[in-house]
């Protein structure tokens, strides 16, 4: 595994990370970054070392302050990386989120509806209402019970 930093976040990377430039893309966790470094470190280092997957990475505290990408300075960002059609992979992904309890739910107990963002996506500069997820959650687990209900 290998570890390196850069002005936006801290990677945590297998030693072959094979996946396609066009089909990767994140599921995402937003921390606090005054009290969420431990954890954002902890679970992505943690997805590597067991191969749930070949890159993670979060948003370095040290580097917040000044950087230009950081739009909200008291919220960071994990991101477990996987190709849209590798249904396995979000197994994994999506167990060691609920496992670890990086879903947020709703006031009645429901998993939010989160969504897959494409690296393309991002690249394009798809945010806010400019984003439209081709995977959200809903398709993969019931949001009410956390079962899943794709093969």
């Amino acid at each position: 595994m290998k570890q390196f930093k850069d002005i936006a976040y801290i990677y945590y990377l297998s030693d072959n990370v094979t996946l396609d430039k066009h089909k990767s893309g994140k599921w995402m966790y937003f921390f606090d970054i005054k009290n969420g470094i431990d954890f954002a470190d902890k679970v992505c280092r943690d997805a590597v070392e067991k191969g749930i997957v070949q890159e993670a990475k979060y948003t370095n505290p040290l580097t917040i302050e000044f950087n230009p990408f950081a739009k909200n300075k008291d919220t960071g960002l994990v991101c477990f990386y996987l190709e849209i059609d590798d249904m396995e992979a979000h197994k994994r992904v999506i167990n060691y989120f609920i496992e670890n309890n990086m879903i947020k739910k709703t006031k009645l107990g429901r998993y939010y509806n989160n969504s897959f963002k494409l690296d393309d996506q991002t690249r394009a500069g798809d945010y806010g209402d400019d984003f439209v997820s081709e995977l959200k959650l809903e398709q993969l687990i019931d949001l009410t019970t956390g079962e899943w209900i794709a093969d």
